[in-house]
């Protein structure tokens, strides 16, 4: 079994900037990517930045150029660096892990205020 702890989330002003953590712990075969999703209230969850195996990362256009996704291998633990963040990335971020199956992390709230 394998367990995904994030951390990080927190109430901001808009301008500012956090950074979340995603640890991945337990029975580890082997991991294809990580990265974080979110879901704000009314509307489904979106992919925010994936990080594959070998490092390629894909974001979403809009957190391009203001977000970083990053990981270190040997913590099996992801990033999420946000910058210049806006109200409209308010939401519940979620971490995933690709690996033989898929798995979520619990979602950590991040709301920014105007």
């Amino acid at each position: 079994q394998v367990q995904l702890v994030e951390s990080g989330g927190g109430l901001v002003q808009a301008g500012g900037s956090l950074r979340l953590s995603c640890a991945a712990s337990g029975t580890i075969f082997s991991i294809n990517g990580m990265g974080w999703y979110r879901q704000a209230p009314g509307k489904q969850r979106e992919l925010v930045a994936f990080i594959a195996s070998g490092g390629a990362t894909t974001y979403a256009d809009s957190v391009k150029g203001r977000f970083t996704i990053s990981r270190d291998n040997a913590k099996n633990t992801v990033y999420l660096q946000m910058n210049s963040l806006k109200p409209e990335d308010t939401a519940v971020y979620y971490c995933k892990l690709v690996g033989y199956n898929v798995y979520w992390g619990q979602g950590t709230q991040v709301t920014i205020s105007s």
